[in-house]
């Protein structure tokens, strides 16, 4: 069991208080053995809480989430992130804040609670706690913009290749039918040239005397009629 591969978590819990200023909670592991969340508004009031291996263990046989050890880590994560997560402060509120707040997370209605008890940070210390939540960000926001600019790389590739397919079948495409019609075309004159067309003969003049003796033979004929 260890958490080398855990993934820093952000969000904004639901506050069950009068405190009107927001807060957000920072869940990461420092090391491949802890686990730490840090819950800050950024100005004066900043939680933390560091639980081992073997603590977070406890924490699955409480909570009662079964199976194994990455079925409980996978049942925190989705809990963070798409549970109810709230932030209840403990006790009466002193001139410098709460002393002590719990962060609730449930996956859904009727689902194991996971409660972390969180310790107020003061002066250095909820200084430190800030500067590295806040470096953390960056490094999570800087990571999520490479993803999302390799992944519009891809599509633009993918764009620009599908442009390339779609204009190389219509060049091939006119080129067939280009050389199809001029292949046509070329049977067309050979036939031409070996099935020339039959000329008609001219027709044969009767001359002017032999018209006249015809034009005489039946205008007999017709008075012997």
């Amino acid at each position: 069991m260890d958490l080398s591969k855990f993934e820093a978590l952000f969000g904004e819990p639901n506050v069950e208080s009068t405190v009107h200023t927001p807060f957000l909670f920072q869940v990461h592991a420092p090391d491949p053995c802890h686990l730490r969340v840090v819950v800050t508004d950024f100005l004066s009031t900043t939680f933390e809480a560091i639980r081992s291996i073997q603590q977070l263990d406890d924490m699955r046989d409480e909570t009662g989430v079964g199976g194994s050890w990455s079925d409980f880590l996978e049942y925190l994560v989705n809990s963070l992130n798409f549970g109810d997560v709230k932030l209840v402060f403990d006790g009466q509120s002193k001139s410098a804040g709460p002393g002590s707040a719990r962060l609730v997370a449930q996956k859904s209605k009727g689902m194991p609670r996971i409660s972390v008890s969180l310790r107020s940070l003061l002066g250095t210390a909820a200084n430190e706690a800030i500067a590295s939540f806040l470096s953390s960000v960056e490094q999570g926001t800087n990571y999520y913009l490479a993803e999302k600019s390799e992944h519009l790389q891809k599509q633009l590739d993918g764009l620009v290749y599908s442009n390339r397919h779609t204009s190389q079948k219509i060049h091939d495409k006119l080129t067939s039918d280009t050389s199809a019609a001029a292949t046509l075309y070329g049977i067309s004159d050979k036939q031409s040239d070996q099935n020339p067309s039959p000329m008609k003969a001219p027709k044969r003049v009767v001359p002017a005397h032999r018209r006249s003796k015809v034009r005489g033979v039946l205008l007999q004929d017709t008075e012997d009629d």
